[in-house]
């Protein structure tokens, strides 16, 4: 790996390859996928990378993935949700095996991403939770955790990816659909942002299209500056 980048910096990599050292199936929808990068170029808390598929009739397929893994870990880690009639999703969670070598482009993306530099905030959705599962990893390893807070929003604890480790970091978890920790099942409110959102000079969104303009709302209702706010957002089946 390279060296870090410089604060401020946003690192970016042309097409390489990637060989799968370790994949496993969180849940019956998830694949994470940890790859030995070729000639990889580090990355901040928060890039993607897109992974291309070829056919043997140079037919090709690619999507972007958001990072999960630390800026220090000596492999790239990716969660993939299997989406219905995902060409990629689809292949990365039903074909693939340890072993394969797929062509990957990154890291890419500068403008959703977190160097500890600001406290911040971050609420995410469903399979969102990926980029701010890098964030927190790298916060924990530099001992950044009082600058960066977590709110995650999932139907259900196994429709939460990195459920128990983003317990484990302390994030607020908030399940619509069944009761956690003696929070009874619903979205999370603004009256109960109001003390995580505090001191915040950043507020950082990933979830669906739909989930992102709520997110969005909530935060502002629970006093984050609305031009604070960066957002990444997917398609509805996020």
């Amino acid at each position: 790996m390279t060296a870090s980048p410089s604060p401020g910096s946003a690192p970016a990599g042309d097409w390489t390859t990637g060989t799968i050292i370790e994949l496993d199936h969180p849940t019956d929808r998830l694949v994470r996928l940890r790859f030995h990068v070729e000639d990889r170029v580090d990355h901040l808390p928060g890039q993607h990378y897109v992974v291309r598929l070829r056919a043997p009739d140079d037919y090709t397929a690619q999507r972007s993935y958001s990072i999960a893994s630390d800026p220090d870990d000596p492999l790239l880690e990716l969660m993939v949700e299997c989406l219905p009639d995902g060409e990629v999703s689809g292949f990365l969670h039903d074909v693939a095996e340890v072993g394969d070598v797929l062509e990957l482009r990154g890291p890419i993306g500068g403008w959703f991403v977190w160097e500890g530099d600001v406290p911040a905030i971050c609420v995410a959705g469903g399979s969102g939770v990926v980029p701010v599962v890098a964030m927190t990893r790298y916060a924990r390893r530099l001992g950044l955790q009082d600058k960066l807070r977590v709110v995650v929003v999932a139907r259900t604890w196994e429709d939460l990816p990195y459920a128990e480790e983003l317990q484990r970091y302390g994030a607020f978890i908030a399940l619509t659909r069944e009761n956690h920790d003696g929070r009874v099942a619903a979205p999370p409110y603004p009256d109960e942002l109001v003390d995580l959102v505090a001191g915040a000079e950043r507020g950082y969104i990933c979830g669906s299209v739909g989930f992102a303009s709520y997110a969005t709302r909530l935060l502002e209702d629970a006093g984050l500056a609305s031009d604070t706010i960066r957002v990444e957002q997917f398609g509805e089946t996020g």
